[in-house]
């Protein structure tokens, strides 16, 4: 039987503070069931195995993620709203480092398809580069450069990586434009090779 007051949201909003606070590497089962004081098994009632939990994390945080991405980019188009998305993107996962660790794992392609906060996310993403003029497959190439340019900028803001005297703000900006610039005009796609 679940012990009362122990749901599946409350373990899953537990175990992304717990993340927040020690690193999304170190919410185990036994961490999270100390911190309701309850033994591990409590928890199997709630959740499969720990990849159930930390899928659910990812699904919890990519939600929060994209609901302050989503605010942030209302009514803006083009390199407004790149850099409102940009920006949106860096304080979520400056401020919640466990919380945006675990949107980078990556989850079964079935649960996505269910997750409307996933669903959420490709369409503002999407609907943003579309405002580039681009399509398919160019849309998900530009989605793999920002993704990959926005975590890697904050990885190494996080990790303390930036050693120059240059102010970080002030990289982060030039790296939007340059993004921004890149997005406006995207290489055309060589014919296939025969």
């Amino acid at each position: 039987m679940a012990r009362a007051g122990l749901t599946v949201d409350r373990l899953v909003a537990a175990a992304a503070d717990l993340a927040d606070e020690v690193g999304f590497d170190q919410v185990t089962l036994s961490a999270l069931a100390r911190r309701f004081g309850v033994k591990d098994a409590s928890l199997y009632s709630h959740v499969r195995n720990l990849r159930d939990l930390r899928t659910r994390m990812a699904l919890l945080a990519g939600g929060e993620m994209i609901d302050r991405i989503a605010e942030a980019v209302a009514g803006r188009a083009g390199k407004d709203a790149l850099a409102a998305f940009a920006g949106a993107y860096r304080e979520y996962a400056l401020a919640h480092p466990g919380r945006y660790a675990a949107t980078q794992v990556r989850v079964d392609q079935d649960l996505v398809a269910d997750a409307p906060a996933m669903r959420r996310t490709a369409d503002i993403t999407y609907g943003m580069l579309r405002g580039y003029g681009l399509d398919e497959p160019d849309l998900t190439d530009a989605v793999r450069l920002l993704r990959s340019s926005f975590h890697g900028f904050c990885a190494l803001e996080a990790s303390g990586g930036f050693g120059a005297p240059r102010d970080v703000q002030a990289s982060w900006e030039r790296a939007v434009d340059a993004l921004h610039i890149a997005l406006e005009h995207w290489p055309a796609r060589s014919a296939p090779r025969p």
